[in-house]
């Protein structure tokens, strides 16, 4: 695959240009230590083709960078025996690299890692059944026949209307 972007630095990493400690590669992706890592062991994987964001990756790469995720989580566990490992992305302005890359971090109890509590309440637990039907709409508009049934009701939306 060629270099899509020299001005990336993402692009650089992936292709060997920059100096990084790449621990994995083949023709599709780069899995390299994280230079700021969490954990020991913390690792990026970032496809060879430049993209920014998971959906603007093809099916292929999706399927390769995925591939990568469960070696290196293979690999995380037989070597640091961890207590978990934790797999994220950042999208969108989230992304600092501007270049998609996932996240594989090992994970220890009590290792300070945490998912915060939003800074604003914004009341989206009750609104689930409402946030479910826009979200099944919004994906039978995408998709088509696919999605999940938008007519379709749980006991826990009939719950959440009453």
């Amino acid at each position: 695959m060629k270099l899509q972007q020299g001005d990336c630095l993402g692009c650089r990493l992936a292709h060997g240009i920059e100096v990084a400690h790449i621990v994995y590669e083949n023709e599709w992706v780069a899995c390299l230590l994280d230079i700021d890592p969490f954990s020991e062991g913390h690792m990026l994987i970032l496809p060879k083709q430049h993209s920014v964001e998971w959906t603007d990756l093809d099916e292929r790469t999706m399927q390769k960078v995925c591939e990568a995720v469960t070696s290196l989580s293979h690999g995380l566990n037989k070597l640091y025996k961890p207590d978990g490992i934790t797999i994220c992305q950042n999208g969108g302005a989230f992304n600092e690299l501007t270049h998609f890359h996932m996240h594989v971090i090992p994970r220890f109890q009590y290792d300070g890692f945490a998912w915060s509590d939003p800074l604003h309440e914004h009341g989206a637990a009750s609104r689930l059944a409402a946030t479910r039907t826009k979200v099944a709409e919004a994906l039978h508009n995408l998709f088509g026949d696919t999605a999940v049934n938008t007519k379709k009701e749980t006991e826990n939306d009939q719950s959440e209307q009453r």
